[in-house]
């Protein structure tokens, strides 16, 4: 992964997204020599937030699981059924 100053940021910004759109590899931004942000493209931010979305949704699952909060798969079908009349 690329590194770049805050300072290139500012004077370099328009360059800087075109490259990251464009090869779809996240920059590191660093300010006062300490990681402070990543710049990613569009497409690669949206498939991060859908995979987050995915794993939260696995992580209630299992959860419910633990808890004992499931049901068989006949009650399932009697409860959707009863919500699809």
């Amino acid at each position: 992964m690329r590194t770049e100053l805050v300072t290139t940021l500012k004077r370099k910004a328009t360059e800087l997204i075109s490259e990251v759109t464009a090869d779809h590899q996240p920059v590191l931004i660093t300010q006062h020599g300490l990681p402070a942000a990543y710049l990613v493209d569009v497409a690669t931010f949206d498939a991060m937030e859908a995979r987050l979305q995915l794993l939260e949704g696995i992580a209630k699952g299992e959860k419910a699981i633990q808890e004992g909060r499931t049901v068989s798969h006949k009650e399932a079908k009697n409860r959707l059924s009863r919500w699809l009349e």
